[in-house]
């Protein structure tokens, strides 16, 4: 039987892949950009070399965060009730954002106090049931990003996030032996992810062009209900 952790390290080699096919072109400029910016800072006239770097700057709080205080975040956090009150709250931040925010900013429009913040709720999502997407979204509504805007930004600050979460994962792997058997049904999950995980961003995108969060927000209530029912009631 393949061990959960090492499944899990295989589905974020997954949506990795996901993401860096899907975000290849971007993430190729935004390299070349960072490493331009040494040789000639153009931070305020070069847009590409901005992006790279509140890419950085918008990864460093979960990176701080999750390094020192995740254990301690999810084992607190990760009971049925507290799952289900962050699935609500966030839906009900759903509908605020909806209703506040202004869709007129783009990526171009983004300072380093907004790669900030995005980035603090990015840390945030490490409480179980807040949506690292979806909180990392919505703060991007709360600063006036279009939904498409903000939801590109959250994928493309998830990579180094999924990178060295895959990785630290990685690292407690070192004794566990793999069978044929459980190598098959790893590539099967790899595979499956890979494809998943592609096209889930592709058509969450294009659904970001023309509708709302709030079936999202429907959706995490109802979600919350199940579990608060599962747990508390029919248990």
């Amino acid at each position: 039987m393949v061990s959960n952790l090492l499944y899990d390290v295989v589905l974020h080699l997954g949506t990795l892949i996901a993401l860096l096919i899907f975000f290849y072109q971007d993430i190729s400029k935004y390299i070349i950009a960072f490493f331009q910016s040494f040789a000639k800072w153009q931070y305020h006239e070069n847009t590409d070399q901005r992006v790279a770097w509140l890419l950085i700057i918008g990864t460093v709080p979960a990176a701080i965060i999750g390094f020192f205080l995740e254990d301690i975040i999810t084992n607190y956090f990760r009971q049925p009730f507290w799952v289900a009150i962050t699935l609500i709250v966030v839906a009900l931040l759903f509908f605020i954002g909806e209703k506040l925010s202004s869709f007129t900013k783009n990526i171009v429009d983004l300072t380093w106090r907004n790669s900030l913040f995005i980035g603090l709720a990015q840390a945030v999502a490490l409480i179980p049931g807040v949506s690292r997407s979806g909180i990392t979204i919505l703060a991007g509504l709360k600063i006036g990003l279009t939904r498409e805007v903000a939801a590109r930004f959250s994928f493309l600050l998830a990579i180094p996030i999924v990178l060295g979460a895959g990785l630290a994962k990685l690292l407690d792997l070192s004794s566990i032996a793999i069978c044929p058997t459980e190598l098959a049904v790893l590539i099967s999950g790899l595979i499956a992810s890979v494809i998943t995980g592609y096209f889930c961003i592709k058509y969450f995108l294009k659904f970001l062009q023309k509708n709302t969060l709030i079936p999202f927000a429907i959706y995490r209530i109802i979600l919350a209900l199940a579990v608060l029912g599962y747990f508390y009631l029919l248990k």
